[in-house]
């Protein structure tokens, strides 16, 4: 029987290391436009999307989530009935 050796030669360990020793790049702006809706409301929503440029990766889920809400109860609104308006009773 032949003896297997598990010890890494130079190349292996210096892949190993360069692995150990990467960090994350830190967060990048991704340049995508951004364009108003002419909604006032909905644009103030989608303007916090700017904000994940400056976020690492893991903060990004509590921006897209409130940004989602916020959208979603923009469209509920807009289903909405309006209440019924006071009569105007001019004599």
């Amino acid at each position: 029987m032949s003896d297997a050796t598990t010890e890494q030669g130079p190349d292996e360990r210096e892949a190993a290391g360069a692995a150990e020793d990467h960090e994350p790049a830190a967060p990048a702006p991704l340049g995508i436009a951004r364009e108003l809706t002419g909604h006032a409301a909905v644009d103030a929503h989608l303007a916090r999307l700017a904000e994940v440029d400056h976020l690492p990766a893991d903060g990004h889920l509590e921006v897209y989530e409130d940004v989602h809400r916020g959208l979603r109860a923009e469209l509920t609104s807009l289903d909405a009935h309006p209440a019924p308006r006071p009569h105007d009773n001019r004599s």
